[in-house]
């Protein structure tokens, strides 16, 4: 059967940033294992699969080359984004059925904002296992923690003294997969936070227990990294700014949006714009 995927950039701060999606909009008649086929083909990090849903507006299924996933930002960010160009929705608010529940979104004439679970905070992580997984050197900064959180994929949070030491930073992904099995997490998400006025933090992402060694925008750990900054950094924040892909010269650009209720955060929204890369 011919399946048309459409590819696209999420979250890009310059023409060749962000981060890469297929997305298939018209997905009903596909098996599981077509799609499975299909992402590995198209060999992204994530392809979305567009669902009818008799819960929500749309169901959409994300698969890696490796494996299908539960949630994925960049995706989702790619996927309302083309629903709207092509002219199958218009600016307004919709649902997405996922494997982590009905979730809210809000199409604007050139972005999407997607809303992700409440932040689910998990174990705290000793340093030391986190220096197996990379170079080896004194590069965390010690003022704050490293934990485990979600708001739709676990990941472990790493606070990175500076940029400068972010960039430097050498994976070795065998260490990381056993970590991650350990915790029961997708992947590590790194972070600096940084002087600059119209930026919070710049951040790095690994996750090769599913197949992606490294990625250049990822919306699902942005919006905790959010619930991280404003729970460690600062609780009045509630619009974050976050950089990511900068190492792989795939400049990205996301937005994390709180929603806060009786000092907890209630909401969490991750918004960008997105690009077609090709047909």
């Amino acid at each position: 059967m011919e399946v048309k995927v459409y590819r696209l950039s999420a979250f890009p701060k310059e023409r060749h940033g962000g981060n890469a999606a297929g997305v298939v909009v018209d997905a009903n008649k596909l098996s599981e294992k077509e799609m499975q086929e299909i992402a590995k083909d198209v060999g992204f990090s994530e392809t979305a699969f567009v669902i009818d849903s008799p819960n929500a507006d749309f169901k959409v299924r994300f698969f890696t080359p490796l494996s299908e996933v539960g949630l994925c930002g960049h995706a989702t960010i790619a996927t309302f984004n083309l629903l709207r160009d092509i002219g199958r929705i218009k600016k307004g608010f919709y649902t997405q059925e996922t494997k982590v529940g009905i979730l809210k979104l809000e199409v604007k004439k050139d972005t999407v904002f997607m809303e992700q679970i409440p932040p689910i905070y998990g174990e705290f992580v000793d340093p030391s296992e986190i220096y197996e997984c990379f170079n080896n050197y004194e590069f965390i900064d010690s003022s704050l923690p490293i934990r485990v959180l979600s708001t739709g994929m676990k990941e472990i949070f790493v606070p990175i003294k500076s940029v400068k030491e972010l960039n430097r930073l050498k994976p070795d992904f065998d260490k990381i997969i056993e970590l991650s099995h350990k915790y029961n997490v997708i992947g590590i998400h790194c972070f600096s936070m940084t002087d600059e006025e119209d930026v919070d933090a710049y951040g790095r992402n690994f996750a090769p227990i599913v197949g992606i060694n490294e990625e250049s925008a990822t919306g699902t750990s942005n919006g905790a990294l959010g619930c991280y900054l404003n729970n460690y950094i600062d609780e009045n924040k509630i619009k974050f700014t976050l950089r990511q892909g900068y190492s792989m010269n795939k400049p990205s650009e996301i937005t994390t949006l709180l929603h806060i209720k009786n000092d907890e955060v209630v909401t969490v929204f991750v918004g960008g714009n997105a690009i077609i890369i090709k047909e």
